[in-house]
This record gives C-alpha cells, structure tokens and sequence, in this order.
C-alpha cells in the first residue's frame, strides 16, 4: 500500500507541560503517524522557534525541513498529508493555503473546528472544490466505549432512539467532542433548530476563545431526536455523562462511577465490556493523551485516502456539530430558538462580549 510524507504545522510546547493555551496536540498527531509503516514526518512548522526545534528533535526531522512560514514548508517541502494543531482562529488561514497548493492530498485539523461559522463553512467548500480530504480530530469515535454505545443503538438493543443527554464538559471546547458524539448516535443527522441559554460571569479563555461558564442547549435532528445538553454548574442535573435513551431503554456512559457503558431495560442494569478504554483513552495509566485513539484517527484517514470513502470526520460531518454550537450562541444573543440552516457569519458569543453585552470580569486572586 502507498506511503504518505507528513508535515506538522503548529508544534506547540513541551507536552510534559500542557495547559489550557496548548495541550501539544502536534505531538499526538506525529506520536499517531510515527506509529503507523505508512508515514513519514519530513517537516514541521511553528512562529516559535524553539518549539519547532524541540519537536524536530523528538521526531527526528531534518534541520533543513524545520520552519517558522508553513507557506515556505508547503512550497519546498509538498507533503501529501498536513496536520493542523493551531488555535481554532487560524485554522481557516492555514487550511485553505494548504487546499490551494495543489500538493496537499489530505488535511487532518484539530478541534474546535472553527472561530466563526463562516470560517468552518470556507474550509469546507475549499478543500471540497479542490478534492482535498478534510478532517477534524475528534478522535473519541473511535474508542470502545462509544462504538460499543453505538453498537447498541445500531442493532436497535433500546428500541428507538429519542433523546440524547449530554452532562459533561463544556460547550464550545469539549462540545465539539460531546455533541459530535451525539450526531454519530443519530447516523449524522442535520440539525433542525437550537435553543439555549448561558452564563458568563467569570472570564474563561481557551485557546485565544472564550468559553461560556454554564450552559444550557436543546436542538432536534432531522430524524426527530433530541439532543439536550447541561454543564457547568448545572451538568450535575442529568445522570451521566451520557444517557441515550430509546423506546425499549437507555444507554449510559459514565466518566469515572459506575461501568463506562451500561444497558438500562427491563428494570435491570447491565454493564457494557469495553475492556480497560475509558472515554479518553485506552485505560493504561502512561495513555494520558488517548494515544490509541489517535492511532486508531490515522488508520482510518489512511483507509479514506486509499478507497476515496468520506470519512467519518470529514469537514461536512463537522459542520453538524459547528452549526449547533454557533446556533447555541445565536439563540443566546436573539433570546429564542434558531431554525436552521444557519445565516450568520460570526461567533454570536464573542461578538457579545466584544460589544459589553456580556461583561464576564475576571477573578481576582483572593477568590
């Protein structure tokens, strides 16, 4: 089967070091194609130097394919495949560059998928109209403990799914995880509305964008279930992480008490076996990073390239889970439910805090 060369564009820190403004997803990316026969890494690029350097040093790149412009790498170096690990508002700058190089066959991005619902819209239709496979890296379908939950909706174990609860994480930035899960659950179904509400009276930025403290969401998918989603200082209101609940039954995935996968029906719990996996990883104490699951990513990106097949986070599939979270945002701003297809271009939440609708203020550190 063919070998693919791979770049690196946005190395990050020292991964022995994550924070909140860099996990080093760079290095889960290579970690993910140094494991596979496939792959070869043959450059990398980063605005710092001395994280591009280290990086280089730790995949053994050679000094010569080491940069600051990723433009300069695409043209001297024309990998087949890029991986993207930037903060999401330069993510459209790069990924268009790279669909427009004409040598770019693949281009694998990290989450959240975008800063505005134009920007994830525009990296879409570029890399489609240049047949450039575009993914994003929501690397949890792939662990046991979703597949299995899958599994079990798919064979009709719950009877019909009707809503899917989400009591986890965050909106925005483990959203793009949570609720992309939730579209797998439903066969990637269409969003058909959104209503929500937030809160945000302490600042929280992430990776340059902020992040609401506490949400509320409900939407609807074009095959009539229902999503619902509570975090923050309301997530403790629903029962688990996750509970898909069908006709028959209910499927539930917890993030530490309890089994991770259990079946509800007939008045009796059984737990799911996913082996060791967890939500995030493969359960061993040094797989803090859900290495597996981004081996897992590669292996299938690999797939797509070979059989021309969409894959299953594909740049459109993702637009689902954008275009719910943006909506959320707008139904905020509007005071009302948003139907869909979405008409807007910005992020609703940070054109309310740009203008003092919302004045989230930071806090102090006698807190």
């Amino acid at each position: 089967m063919r070998e693919y060369t791979v770049a690196i564009v946005g190395t990050g820190p020292d991964p022995a070091t994550p924070t909140v403004d860099g996990f080093a997803m760079g290095y889960r990316h290579a970690e993910a194609y140094q494991n596979s026969d496939r792959c070869e890494i043959v450059a990398c690029a980063d605005i710092v130097p001395e994280n591009a350097d280290a990086f280089a040093t730790e995949f053994d790149v050679p000094t010569a394919r080491v940069y600051e412009d990723y433009r300069e790498l695409l043209r001297e170096v024309e990998p087949d495949i890029v991986s993207v690990t930037v903060p999401p508002q330069i993510h459209e700058d790069i990924v268009v560059d790279c669909a427009r190089s004409d040598v770019v066959e693949a281009i694998h991005c990290e989450k959240p998928m975008a800063h505005t619902w134009a920007s994830a819209c525009r990296m879409v239709r570029e890399c489609s109209r240049r047949e450039v496979q575009l993914t994003f890296n929501r690397q949890r379908r792939f662990g046991r403990v979703f597949t299995e939950a899958d599994r079990l909706v798919e064979e009709g174990t719950i009877g019909e799914l009707r809503r899917i609860e989400i009591g986890w994480g965050d909106f925005y930035d483990t959203g793009a995880h949570t609720i992309d899960l939730a579209g797998m659950f439903t066969d990637d179904c269409s969003p058909e509305w959104v209503i929500a509400q937030l809160d945000y009276r302490d600042e929280d930025v992430r990776f340059g964008a902020h992040q609401e403290n506490q949400m509320w969401a409900q939407w609807r998918y074009s095959n009539g279930v229902h999503g619902i989603l509570s975090t923050g200082a309301g997530d403790g209101m629903l029962e688990s992480a996750f509970v898909l609940r069908g006709t028959d039954g209910a499927v539930r995935i917890d993030v530490e008490d309890g089994p991770m996968v259990a079946l509800d029906r007939n008045g009796t719990r059984e737990s799911i076996d996913v082996g060791e996996e967890t939500i995030h990883a493969s359960g061993l104490e040094e797989d803090r990073f859900g290495s597996l699951f981004h081996d897992r990513v590669v292996d299938h990106l690999l797939e797509c390239l070979d059989t021309g097949e969409e894959p299953a986070i594909s740049g459109q599939v993702g637009l689902n889970t954008a275009e719910i979270l943006f909506a959320g945002y707008e139904s905020v701003r509007k005071r009302g439910r948003v139907d869909l297809p979405l008409l807007i271009d910005d992020n609703p939440l940070e054109s309310m805090v740009s203008s003092g609708e919302l004045t989230p203020e930071p806090q102090s550190e006698d807190d």
